[in-house]
């Protein structure tokens, strides 16, 4: 079987530039208009702020963990055992104020482009994920790295849509 290699500049690219899609996806925006959301049920621009970030945050320990033994295990499962919205409670994203959530977002990726130049060798390093059918799948630093860019894309249509539903 050949295995074909991940050229790793255009997902860095896309990863690089995340932080600057969520500051332009609000820029404009007061305070107030951060709580805009598409109903009473769905997230408000601030939360998905938060959650943008703290979920960069949890996986970044990915990154730095496949730097050691990649038969080693990652696993999240105290995250995944409760459902998102509970986290968004407990953590208290309704309430938070989103300009430290968008400098950690900043730094957390200016922190791992870093460690990437440093160390190419690891953006094909991997470890076993557990999943939920009690099997492992093993995931590389680069399937990681184009996750996270593809949930901040996401998450600023997201954004995205609130605004053009409210006028914003």
């Amino acid at each position: 079987m050949i295995t074909q290699r991940i050229d790793p500049q255009p997902i860095l690219a896309r990863y690089a530039s995340g932080a600057e899609l969520v500051r332009a996806s609000i820029r404009g925006l007061d305070k107030m208009l951060l709580d805009l959301s598409l109903s009473p049920e769905s997230w408000s621009i601030r939360q998905l702020i938060h959650h943008i970030t703290d979920g960069d945050y949890l996986w970044k320990e990915f990154l730095l963990q496949a730097a050691g033994d990649p038969e080693h295990e990652f696993s999240l499962e105290w995250y995944w055992h409760l459902p998102q919205d509970d986290w968004v409670k407990r953590w208290s994203y309704a309430g938070r104020d989103v300009d430290h959530s968008l400098a950690l977002l900043e730094a957390n990726r200016q922190h791992s482009l870093n460690l990437l130049a440093e160390a190419p060798w690891l953006w094909e390093k991997s470890l076993l994920i557990p999943n939920q059918q009690g099997g492992e799948e093993r995931v590389t630093v680069a399937e990681v790295v184009e996750m996270q860019c593809r949930h901040v894309e996401s998450h600023v249509e997201d954004i995205r849509q609130i605004r053009l539903e409210h006028g914003a």
